[in-house]
């Protein structure tokens, strides 16, 4: 794994847990096409399920990045909002549709103080009541302080895929985990930090700046 400032590899790879739907994809693709023969019709559906297969490929792709800064992105997609909290933490909040990366990466290096999965519901992740959706809330110490983040899911993603576990060492950067299909990844920034992104800025997990320094 490289280190906290080095360079991944310039080799695009698949996200850890795309399995349950790649693999079905892929096998769904290759035997269609070898059913294909002079069939019309046959012909249409090898093309059908292997454009699918191409589309869930796309989808679970995780690309190296490798930024720096004080606090960076943690998902790919457009800043949605960002909200003033009544402790005096600013939740930056950024949507990813079902065309962006949704590999999350740890916006700071730190301890993972917690890791915790909470039931609900699946509305569309742009709501504002989406707040109450299926979700995992991630704590972390780091150098500015504890730091939140929150993975939740939309209403096509019903599956949030941790990689980390409590109690571990994360370089920022590092990858946390994947949500399947569209979704959205809070940041809650300390009391005193000012976000660096707009609402309708579009964001890279791992390279976009959220807060200067």
């Amino acid at each position: 794994m490289p280190g906290p400032h080095e360079p991944e590899a310039e080799t695009l790879t698949l996200a850890r847990g795309a399995g349950p739907w790649l693999v079905p994809g892929l096998v769904g693709a290759a035997g269609a096409v070898l059913l294909t023969r002079r069939s019309r019709y046959r012909g249409l559906v090898a093309a059908a399920a292997t454009a699918t297969a191409a589309g869930l490929t796309w989808f679970f792709r995780d690309p190296p990045r490798s930024g720096e800064g004080l606090i960076l992105s943690g998902a790919d997609g457009v800043v949605q909002s960002i909200t003033p909290w009544p402790d005096g933490r600013t939740r930056v909040a950024v949507f990813m549709s079902p065309l962006d990366v949704h590999v999350n990466r740890a916006p700071i290096a730190g301890k993972i103080l917690s890791v915790d999965h909470i039931e609900g519901g699946h509305v569309p992740a742009f709501n504002k009541d989406s707040d109450r959706n299926e979700r995992v809330v991630w704590r972390f110490d780091t150098a500015v302080g504890e730091i939140e983040c929150v993975q939740i899911a939309g209403t096509v993603a019903r599956r949030i895929v941790p990689y980390l576990e409590e109690g571990v060492s994360v370089e920022q950067g590092e990858r946390l985990g994947l949500i399947r299909f569209g979704s959205r990844f809070d940041t809650y920034l300390p009391a005193g930090l000012v976000p660096a992104v707009a609402v309708g800025q579009k964001t890279r997990a791992g390279e976009t700046h959220l807060v200067c320094g």
